[in-house]
């Protein structure tokens, strides 16, 4: 009975994380093919049931085979998404970051428009409606300021957690759905031939029938159907794979009903002469006028799950992407006490100026919608690219390429259809990718090109001073600095370490201490690893820490290093350090000091221009981003910032030569 209930919840959960992207397609997909008509006598029913068989058999084989017969078997410790897969496979290929770059930048420039055009598609519907005597929204004024509003609240609340709306989420999605369901049943029998769309045969013939003015362009309208279908991957950490098979069968019918009952609506009503207003949405005008003003709250409410499931979508990646060392470090809050309720302001306000641009810019939702969908097609076929390397690790590299050699071919042909859009609109969601892609290259790519050409010289063995860190430890001719100096610093296999590190404790101020600790933190493959790795190197106060973290784990230094220091205490690995002066009883473990180096690029550097400017940006972007002080959670911490020069492949320093000196007594 427990197991029962849990799946039960398990599945009311899905449906309000999930599908509110995919599931606000009716508000739009159907709009954007009248468009694609040009005229509404070219809505005959030939136009209609084939429009209506592509969007069967998009989310056929987009939705329901690639992203939950395959995709979904992609887990990376029950964790989905771009970032999660490209873990799984990168250690085949060192170009696979590419794929896995150019689709995460365009996931996050497709979360500015998702809300842009799925609420303002919903507050349309209220527009020249009457409540008694009152129209509600009289102008696109109106609309643009509504839709402004709604959206501005929905970044504000964010910072606070969104807990209490998302328990409202799922209870509002099973509504949704049943509504989209039974009106789309409703107005089905007033034609009942649009059944005939489930053959692909209509679809096939209509790209290439005189009935259809666009050509294979309208794929770029019908693939507005199945934006959304990346989240189904996205969110499978957050409500798991089984929840996903058990709820997509119920949204699906639930889409194909609505969508059907849109293609009959319109066929009933052009045979009957009553299509004159090129200016309508089929989803609100086949409802009964009674229930209209219900459509347009429970639309809105849609919408507004749709957008939120794209803000905290947002969080997640980017959370991912730091942790795999493809954006610089930004704060991670956490909200609440749910381990998936994260908040990084940057980005949300970032998304609410981008979003808030593209409501100003376009207008209305129409317009919004001829630049939909560019950027998604380019994400799955990053996906794609990337699931073919799982899939070939699993089974043949020829039963592979069958597998996803399909979809690629499909979404090769649907980016090809929407690059119509770029004129259309679509160039505003290209500038988001590219912009979001030139920080992520300049971050990967720069720490890249950075270690390549680190002068040798510039990095030494650990080993090599050890002696040394042990008598400064014990000279007491050098002024006590603290019992505990952490170095948050990468020490390799090898122990090689960067000089200005062993520089700082030894030459440029020396730092007696009782233990030195040298922290590393590693990134791991996995989500949410947390295990740490301790060499003394023959000593017993110097700590070589290997911290070993998943890309989601939290990165709070100081907490690790306290249990640390105390289980090596409790093994007699390390000396206790008693404190004399302390308001606790039997206090054993010391102070501590976290010294943190900042590089500079030194002018004095000789490399190729680009490499320059890759490194110069990424030292900018780690200087303008957070601080390791959050980042490591150091805020309470005594730490001490030490700026040094970088150098790569310096220039050497011309020698003077000495001519005359001036000696005055000399000279009397």
């Amino acid at each position: 009975m427990k197991r029962k209930e849990n799946l039960f919840l398990g599945s009311l959960i899905t449906l309000g994380i999930v599908y509110g992207d995919i599931g606000t397609s009716p508000l739009y997909v159907m709009n954007a093919l009248i468009g694609d008509a040009g005229s509404l006598n070219k809505l005959t029913p030939k136009f209609i049931i084939g429009s209506l068989s592509l969007i069967f058999w998009t989310l056929m084989m987009v939705t329901t085979v690639k992203y939950v017969l395959f995709a979904l078997r992609a887990s990376n410790k029950g964790e989905g998404g771009i970032f999660a897969l490209f873990a799984l496979v990168k250690k085949q290929a060192k170009w696979l970051i590419i794929p896995a770059l150019i689709g995460g930048a365009a996931i996050l420039a497709d979360g500015t428009l998702t809300p842009a055009v799925t609420v303002t598609s919903a507050i349309e519907g209220l527009k020249g409606l009457k409540v008694g005597n009152k129209v509600l929204v009289a102008n696109q004024d109106q609309v643009i300021f509504w839709t402004l509003t709604i959206l501005l609240i929905l970044f504000l609340i964010q910072r606070f957690g969104t807990g209490f709306i998302g328990k409202a989420f799922g209870p509002v999605m099973v509504i949704w759905f049943s509504f989209l369901a039974i009106f789309g049943i409703m107005n089905m029998t007033s034609d009942w031939s649009v059944l005939r769309a489930l053959s692909p045969i209509y679809g096939l013939t209509f790209l290439f029938s005189k009935a259809n003015p666009v050509g294979i362009f309208i794929l770029g309208s019908v693939f507005l159907a199945t934006t959304g279908a990346e989240a189904l991957y996205s969110d499978m950490g957050h409500v798991g794979r089984k929840n996903i098979y058990v709820t997509w069968p119920f949204v699906y019918i639930a889409l194909i009903l609505n969508y059907f009952g849109q293609g009959a609506w319109l066929i009933n009503q052009n045979r009957l002469g009553h299509l004159t207003n090129t200016n309508m949405n089929p989803f609100f005008e086949m409802l009964p006028s009674t229930f209209k003003i219900s459509a347009v709250v429970l639309s809105t409410f849609a919408a507004i799950i749709a957008s939120q499931a794209l803000i905290t979508g947002s969080f997640t990646l980017v959370e991912e992407a730091i942790g795999l060392k493809i954006l610089p470090r930004l704060r991670v809050i956490h909200p609440s006490l749910s381990r998936g309720q994260i908040y990084i302001a940057p980005v949300n306000w970032i998304l609410a100026a981008f979003t808030t641009g593209i409501v100003l810019y376009f207008r209305s939702s129409d317009r919004m919608e001829a630049a939909y969908g560019l950027a998604i097609t380019v994400t799955m076929l990053m996906t794609t690219i990337l699931l073919y390397h799982f899939i070939k690790s699993k089974i043949s590299p020829v039963m592979a390429i069958l597998a996803t050699g399909v979809f690629l071919i499909i979404e090769s042909i649907f980016f090809f259809a929407s690059i119509v859009k770029f004129m259309h609109g679509g160039f505003v969601s290209v500038i988001i990718t590219l912009l979001i892609l030139l920080v992520m290259v300049i971050w990967f790519y720069g720490n890249r090109v950075q270690n390549n050409i680190l002068d040798e010289s510039e990095t030494v063995s650990l080993l090599d001073y050890r002696d040394q860190l042990k008598q400064l430890a014990n000279d007491e001719s050098i002024p006590f600095f603290m019992s505990n100096v952490v170095i948050l610093a990468k020490v390799s296999k090898d122990y090689s370490i960067k000089r200005e590190v062993l520089y700082s404790i030894l030459d440029k101020q020396p730092k007696r201490a009782k233990v030195y600790w040298f922290v590393t933190v590693n990134t791991t493959n996995e989500p949410y690893t947390s295990y740490y790795n301790v060499d003394m190197m023959g000593t017993r106060n110097i700590v070589n820490l290997q911290l070993f973290l998943g890309f989601k784990a939290n990165h709070n230094v100081n907490l690790y290093l306290r249990q640390v220091v105390q289980e090596l205490m409790d093994e007699d690995i390390i000396d206790e350090q008693p404190q004399k002066y302390t308001t606790m009883k039997k206090r054993v473990v010391g102070d501590f000091c976290f010294v943190l180096i900042q590089e500079l690029l030194s002018p004095n550097t000789q490399i190729e221009s680009w490499r320059r400017l890759l490194i110069a940006g990424r030292i900018f972007l780690q200087n303008h981003s957070t601080t390791p002080l959050q980042w490591f959670g150091l805020e309470f911490s005594d730490v001490r910032i030490e700026k040094v020069p970088l150098f790569l492949k310096k220039r050497r320093t011309p020698i003077l030569v000495q001519e005359t000196i001036f000696n005055p007594k000399k000279n009397k």
